[in-house]
């Protein structure tokens, strides 16, 4: 358990000292802010401060940092140096940059900006792979809250009705997202969304003191792999705990808060700190398992290593059925009420995100249209079909739904990083492009070695795969570099 805690203090201090840099980088004016030039009364609205931190951190913590951290967790304690830095120099630094460029940018969606900074070829790529991974998110957080929701269901009516299924739940939150989705922002996600939030920290904290109450231990072996499928840790890990360490999701739902935003010195707070308390959302759903399942081998044999831990993970459906594992997990520490509550903490997880993931669809084809979305009518055009392909998108079954999801997430937060490195370039701050020229390459070469060795890919061999990712890796810093040192030469003598 101490590696968790310092995992924790890790991300805390990130907040207070790199955080700070990336912000001082950015250098925030006093400049009025979209919500205040471009007020509209339904996407453009000024918003405390308190609220818009823990709306963003809805938004952004869908099943990632749940569903990725319990599966992520089958790596062994691995997952909680990726967590942990990864949030810090990777994920938070990505949302920040979003957030902020956003802003700058009169609120753009992240389309929008990839074609500024990088020219409009990058922005046409951004606009399809942001459309198709909001659509799978979409998607992937109604089916996963049904489910979880049925099983709980399930388990708590005796004689539950038999047209009570999951694809019932699916169209129930499929509405939900249409209502939200439609409704100006400060109707409804604005009013209840704190009080979501506060269900879903405090069932998260809730577990993890029961796991200190009852004195369950994490086994550590080192930090080698521990995988029962065998998976390597590059570039699987990195893919499969998303949400909770960085996530090209948030650069499609960051503009939502980015138009409510009073302030550019509200920046850090909102968008690198919402990534910070997600990222210790993720550690806390990587430890519990890994304690919980830990002690469950205990009660069969003395003396089980962390590898025998992570197949009884594995045997209870951590990869292929998480939702179970939060069933059996909340269950078991909080007993009936207080399990059913953190089981309702992680439906609302996925849907609160599904809610932001809709509208962030909405807005993206809204700028790609140029329809204004003060009319309610326009709002429609866009909803009634995008709930249509919802719809459809249904049938396509749920793993092979993430398995796309994951790859297309990682890409997208590239992109989105790549963009931050323009950005820089072409405000002067080319001496400070390392911050998301480094992450950006690093999860290029992840995205390159996964579609290269990956079943949905090019199925290559690992280790040719592996290579293949960080030559490309490397040849990407040597690119950006290039273009940096060109857009400077080109700003000196203008």
């Amino acid at each position: 358990m101490l590696l968790f805690f310092l995992g924790v203090a890790v991300l805390v201090l990130g907040f207070f000292t790199y955080g700070a840099l990336v912000e001082k980088i950015f250098a925030p004016t006093d400049n009025p802010t979209p919500a205040e030039t471009m007020a509209d009364g339904v996407d453009y609205v000024k918003l405390p401060l308190w609220r818009i931190v823990i709306i963003q951190f809805l938004n952004i913590a869908g099943l990632g940092p749940i569903y990725g951290a319990i599966a992520g967790a089958l790596f062994g304690p691995a997952a909680f140096l990726w967590i942990a830095f990864g949030c810090i120099f990777a994920g938070a630094v990505h949302d920040y940059t979003v957030g902020m460029t956003s802003i700058r940018n009169k609120g753009a969606t992240v389309g929008e900006l990839v074609g500024t900074y990088l020219g409009p070829v990058p922005r046409s790529v951004m606009r399809v792979l942001s459309l198709i991974l909001l659509l799978l998110v979409g998607v992937v957080f109604t089916k996963g809250p049904a489910a979880v929701l049925f099983d709980l269901l399930q388990r708590n009516i005796p004689s539950m009705p038999t047209w009570l299924n999951p694809t019932v739940l699916f169209y129930v939150i499929l509405g939900y997202y249409f209502i939200g989705t439609f409704l100006p922002i400060n109707k409804l996600i604005a009013p209840i969304y704190p009080y979501l939030g506060g269900l879903l920290i405090c069932t998260a904290l809730a577990l993890l003191v029961m796991v200190l109450i009852k004195g369950y231990s994490i086994p550590f072996e080192g930090f080698k792999n521990i995988h029962p499928q065998g998976d390597p840790i590059y570039p699987f890990l990195f893919l499969t705990i998303a949400c909770g360490a960085i996530s090209g999701f948030h650069a499609t739902v960051s503009p939502v808060m980015a138009r409510c935003v009073a302030s550019e010195r509200q920046v850090r707070t909102a968008f690198y700190g919402a990534m910070i308390i997600e990222g210790i959302l993720a550690m806390i759903w990587a430890c519990v398992p890994m304690a919980f399942f830990h002690n469950e081998s205990l009660k069969q044999a003395i003396g089980v290593s962390a590898s025998d831990v992570a197949k009884l993970m594995f045997d209870n459906g951590a990869l292929n059925n998480p939702g179970g594992v939060v069933n059996t997990i909340s269950l078991s520490l909080l007993g009936g009420l207080g399990g059913v509550l953190a089981v309702l903490g992680v439906v609302i997880c996925p849907m609160t995100s599904g809610d932001a993931c809709f509208r962030s669809i909405r807005l993206q084809m809204a700028d790609v249209l140029k329809l204004p979305q003060h009319s309610a009518r326009n709002r429609l055009l866009i909803l009634v079909p995008l709930m249509t392909i919802g719809i459809l998108l249904n049938y396509i079954d749920f793993n092979i739904l993430w398995r796309y999801f994951a790859f297309t997430n990682q890409l997208l937060a590239s992109f989105a990083l790549w963009m931050g490195t323009g950005y820089l370039a072409q405000n002067k701050k080319a001496a400070w492009h390392w911050i998301t020229t480094l992450p950006a390459a690093f999860m290029t070469s992840v995205c390159m070695s996964y579609i290269m060795t990956a079943k949905i890919g090019f199925n290559l061999p690992y280790e040719i795969a592996k290579n293949i990712g960080i030559t490309t890796g490397l040849i990407s810093i040597i690119l950006a570099q290039w273009l940096v040192m060109r857009t400077k030469r080109k700003l000196q003598t203008a």
